[in-house]
Formats: structure tokens, sequence, C-alpha cells
């Protein structure tokens, strides 16, 4: 129940998330003045992790569920070892990100 929940939830947060980096990117290239609100959302590192967290997690128990519907039923286990393969790539992205940004 609660896979299914934040499987949910991410998928919003998702499309909030896109919708913010789009929206300040539009504003950012235009050539006159650039807004400071468009500047801090854009460039925010809270927003970029949020991102990955989400659409790491996103995928993957979407991967989990696809999993569950060809009939593997060990739904218990499925979660386990996709959310530790979900907080590796994590890590793992956020690892890689937050060294090339800082």
């Amino acid at each position: 129940m609660f896979v299914w929940v934040f499987h949910r939830i991410s998928g919003l947060l998702l499309i909030l998330l896109l919708a913010i980096k789009f929206l300040t990117s539009f504003f950012l290239m235009t050539k006159g003045q650039k807004p400071d609100w468009a500047l801090v959302l854009h460039t925010n590192h809270l927003t970029d992790t949020l991102l990955i967290i989400s659409g790491v997690y996103h995928a993957f128990y979407g991967l989990r569920t696809v999993v569950i519907d060809l009939g593997l039923r060990k739904e218990k286990l499925l979660f386990w070892i996709f959310t530790g393969l979900g907080t590796a790539f994590c890590i793992f992205l956020l690892v890689i990100y937050y060294t090339r940004n800082y």
C-alpha cells in the first residue's frame, strides 16, 4: 500500500518540479532583464535534489509494478530489492551532481 501511495505522490511531485524547471528556463532564456525569482528557483539545489530522488524512486517502483504484473508475487522481497537499488542509484546520481556543481 505504501509503495502505491508513494508512487502516485512522486508522480505528482515530478510534474510540479519539472513544470518549475521548464517555466523558469523560459524566463531565463530572454534577452532582457532576467527575473530574480526564476534564477533562484532554477538554480536551487533542493529542487534538483528532489527531482533526482523522486524521479529515481518513481522509476524503480514503476519497474517493481511491471515485475509484479508479469507474475512474480513476492511483493515484500521486490519492495526491498527495488528500494535498495533506488537508494544506491540515488546516492550515485547525487554524488555526481554535487561533485560537478561545487
